[in-house]
């Protein structure tokens, strides 16, 4: 049996997971149950395409619910309390420098649940988190991509 990886989360990160567990507990599931009911009221289910969407989403909430309970189960709470001053670590919100477009931008390294480049949460396993990870101010590291490879500079360290 392989081992169980820790889930890597902030404490916000943690609750937001809880946060979804419960609405899928409770409204969702609720939801789908309904349309479940009611599909199953009109009759022959063989070819009743209400009734397969509706089996089918609930499949797939029972999963993500699956998902969570084992995030949440698993979950290793990233803090600042390791940290080391000026060097990336998960959690850290680092300020990088593109080298190829000479642009700047600010990123916290997150575990790979709290991913979101779109509000600059990048993961520990991604090609850039991976590249910043231990990376002190002033380093130049480069990442290796589907892109190609990506230089930054690291500008500023926060934790």
């Amino acid at each position: 049996m392989s081992e169980v990886q820790p889930t890597l989360v902030t404490k916000e990160g943690l609750e937001k997971l809880k946060k979804e567990l419960e609405v899928l507990q409770t409204q969702t599931r609720a939801e789908v149950a309904q349309r479940l009911k009611e599909a199953i009221a009109m009759g022959d289910l063989s070819e009743n395409s209400e009734y397969d969407d509706a089996k089918n989403q609930q499949s797939t909430i029972e999963g993500r619910i699956k998902e969570l309970e084992q995030q949440i189960r698993t979950a290793q709470i990233i803090d600042g309390a390791n940290k080391r001053k000026n060097r990336v670590d998960l959690g850290s919100t680092v300020t990088i420098m593109d080298l190829n477009k000479k642009t700047e931008q600010k990123v916290t390294i997150v575990g790979r649940t709290e991913s979101d480049p779109f509000e600059g949460k990048i993961s520990n396993e991604s090609p850039v988190g991976r590249a910043l990870v231990g990376a002190k101010t002033g380093n130049v590291v480069e990442a290796e991509t589907p892109a190609g490879v990506l230089k930054y500079k690291i500008i500023k360290v926060e934790s």
